[in-house]
């Protein structure tokens, strides 16, 4: 009877009434997710996508050539384009300025008129509009016919009319915005380096448009690289600024990707037609193992590839083995080629542009459109086709290069097989070094890879034993960037790490994506836990190198963590103070000292074996009080340039890096 009541008045409850209409853009506000992805530090930078995008669609349409995107004192941002400008006449079914409606109403753009915008990247519509809902002030100023307009907005609604402010021989719209605290309660900071990811990734796909980024936050000390190629410092203090423009395109971008790679062929390959879709590609052959491959469709990174990945896959896949089979270059190989010997170590990009794209959803991830795979196959075979005839001595060592992959490849097979057996699930027991935790609940479990037997001692003593387990690895592990497949899984130490969580080696899906299988993982968290050094630091990057290239997906879930042990501890009697940084061992030492360095130590830990387990628990492993920095991936494709240049082989790039962010470098003593 009691059920039945309480069963009753919620029945009741929900009436007519129950059921909220979000007017305008009170929806976005709601539930902000759903339109940016999330309210965290991506999706507060999404918003200047979603407005330069709309700089990008009037390029392509043929009416801008110029964007500058500044980062103003106070985080606002602001995009100007020197394109048409936003309509702002009166719209004859809104009965308000067309201005106003493409700043207030969701779905509402030119993107949907075919006459006035052929492809376009913001096809839901949504984009300036969830971006002036999500921003405490917005200021549109639109330069068009002659005149200049300004209408102000906050948090999507109209403060001011739209107000002629004066006069104007040139056309173009900026808008500037300050994302509202209220909705991006983490941060509302930008960060210059990644949106100069997209930015450069932007202008190579889009040759010709001159893109200029600048931070007016603070001003930094301006660099010039003289005639024998070292950068100097000139004494002067300078805005943050870069431009980023491209004249080839993809072929470019393909030498930036490339930059850390020894090349196998001396020039990219480019394929380039607007037969059925308009196809842009640019592929590379380098002498090292990894597989890069970008997609795009209408500049929107296609992270889960789709149908024109598929395409580009067959093409090329058909045109290497047709060429290898009719000039008799696989007589001597006794073997099968599968479909990924093709593409070890290659580096491509490919972008297309499709009037309307059918997307998986507004995040656009994976492209569905069934004829772009006919198209982009056939365009990259014949490219492929005529590239190979016309230069048989780079074909030939590309070949060469393939059957290389496909020996390789059988000896990684029976390698993997050794790693699978010795999974859990296949029979086979855990590492002999791991410490294992007493609970089974993957979520609340964490596996520390810790550096040493000595550190990994010392961890097993302090940690939590019911949901913490140690597995310590003995010196560096391999280096997998300059090594094959093979090798990689003869490791003992890949090995371990395989078997301690419990996964299987990625595996290509039916889409020619490489998945790991994720349902028997046994840790959520796997934290890499390293002495405070450069020995510390190098054996970090070697095993976030490994995650990378072979469990892609772990990083992806969020599940891999650096842990922060600290660099130093401050003593003045029985006070003590543990610190992270430079500054805060000054203050510790300031206040402890009380102004004076008189009886206050400063201990310089170097290593995780200088803390006793009650120390490393207190201050890296204790979940209350510890800080892990979770490992994200913002942009693939930089991140690639980024491993492969700073673990690969070439050393010039390697040097240039290092030389140009040296002076941000905390350098051991």
């Amino acid at each position: 009877m009691i059920e039945n009541e309480e069963t009753r008045i919620a029945e009741e409850q929900y009436s007519a009434s129950s059921i909220q209409v979000l007017e305008g853009l009170e929806a976005v506000r709601k539930r902000p997710s759903m339109y940016i992805g999330d309210i965290g530090e991506r999706g507060l930078h999404h918003l200047v996508y979603e407005v330069v995008d709309n700089c990008i669609d009037e390029a392509m349409a043929g009416y801008c050539t110029d964007v500058d995107v500044k980062i103003l004192e106070d985080n606002s941002i602001s995009v100007k384009d020197n394109g048409r400008g936003i309509p702002t006449g009166m719209h004859e079914k809104e009965h308000r300025s067309a201005l106003e409606v493409v700043l207030t109403v969701l779905h509402a753009g030119g993107k949907f008129d075919k006459n006035s915008y052929k492809v376009s990247g913001g096809l839901h519509g949504v984009g300036v509009s969830c971006v002036n809902a999500l921003s405490d002030l917005l200021v549109a100023e639109i330069h068009r016919e002659g005149k200049i307009f300004v209408q102000k907005y906050s948090k999507g609604k109209p403060i001011t009319g739209v107000e002629v402010v004066g006069e104007s021989h040139d056309t173009g719209t900026t808008i500037t915005f300050h994302p509202d605290a209220t909705i991006f309660t983490q941060t509302t900071v930008y960060k210059y380096d990644t949106l100069a990811n997209r930015l450069r990734e932007l202008a190579y796909l889009n040759k010709g448009i001159r893109i200029t980024l600048t931070d007016l936050r603070e001003k930094v000390d301006e660099f010039v690289t003289a005639e024998d190629g070292e950068r100097k410092a000139t004494g002067n203090q300078v805005y943050r600024s870069d431009i980023f423009y491209s004249e080839e395109g993809l072929k470019e971008f393909i030498d930036y990707l490339d930059a850390g790679a020894p090349k196998l062929i001396p020039e990219p390959i480019c394929v380039n037609t607007d037969k059925v879709i308009p196809i842009d590609i640019a592929l590379q052959y380098n002498t090292g193992f990894s597989e890069r491959i970008y997609s795009y469709v209408n500049n929107i990174h296609t992270i889960e590839g789709g149908t024109h990945l598929q395409g580009f896959k067959m093409g090329l896949s058909r045109s290497l083995k047709n060429y290898a089979e009719k000039n008799n270059l696989l007589a001597k190989f006794k073997g099968e080629l599968s479909p990924e010997d093709f593409r070890e170590g290659l580096t491509a990009v490919i972008s297309v542009k499709v009037a309307e794209p059918q997307f998986e959803g507004q995040t656009k991830t994976k492209l569905g459109n069934p004829e772009a795979t006919s198209a982009v196959s056939q365009a990259t075979a014949a490219a492929m086709d005529q590239y190979l005839e016309e230069h048989p001595k780079e074909a030939k060592t590309i070949v060469e290069k393939i059957v290389l992959a496909a020996t390789a490849r059988a000896a990684a097979r029976k390698a993997r097989e050794m790693v699978q057996r010795k999974t859990p699930m296949g029979g086979a027991g855990m590492p002999g070094k791991l410490a294992d935790c007493s609970d089974h609940d993957p979520e609340k479990c964490e596996l520390f890879l810790v550096e040493g037997d000595s550190a990994g001692g010392t961890a097993k003593q302090g940690r939590d034993r019911r949901i913490q387990a140690i597995l310590p690895l003995r010196g560096k592990i391999l280096n997998v960037e300059k090594a094959a497949q093979d090798r990689a899984f003869e490791s003992q130490e890949v090995r371990n790490i395989y078997t301690a969580l419990g996964v299987t080696v990625a595996q290509e899906d039916e889409s020619g994506e490489k998945h790991m299988d994720l349902s028997k993982l046994r840790y959520h968290k796997v934290i890499i836990m390293t002495d405070a050094d450069v020995d510390g630091s190098h054996i970090a990057c070697l095993i976030l190198t490994f995650f990378f290239r072979y469990m892609f997906d772990l990083i992806k879930n969020g599940y891999v963590y650096l842990a922060t042990p600290p660099l130093y501890l401050v003593k003045k009697g029985k006070e003590e103070r543990y610190c992270w940084t430079d500054a805060q061992r000054d203050a510790a030492s300031a206040e402890l000292g009380k102004g004076s360095d008189k009886g206050v130590t400063i201990q310089r830990y170097k290593g995780l074996g200088e803390m006793s387990d009650e120390q490393l628990w207190e201050t890296t492993m204790d979940p209350a009080r510890r800080v892990l920095r979770q490992i994200t991936i913002e942009n693939a494709a930089d991140a690639e340039r980024t491993f492969s240049m700073l673990m690969g082989d070439d050393v010039p790039p390697r040097r240039a890096f290092i030389e140009e962010n040296a002076h941000y470098a905390n350098i051991d003593a």
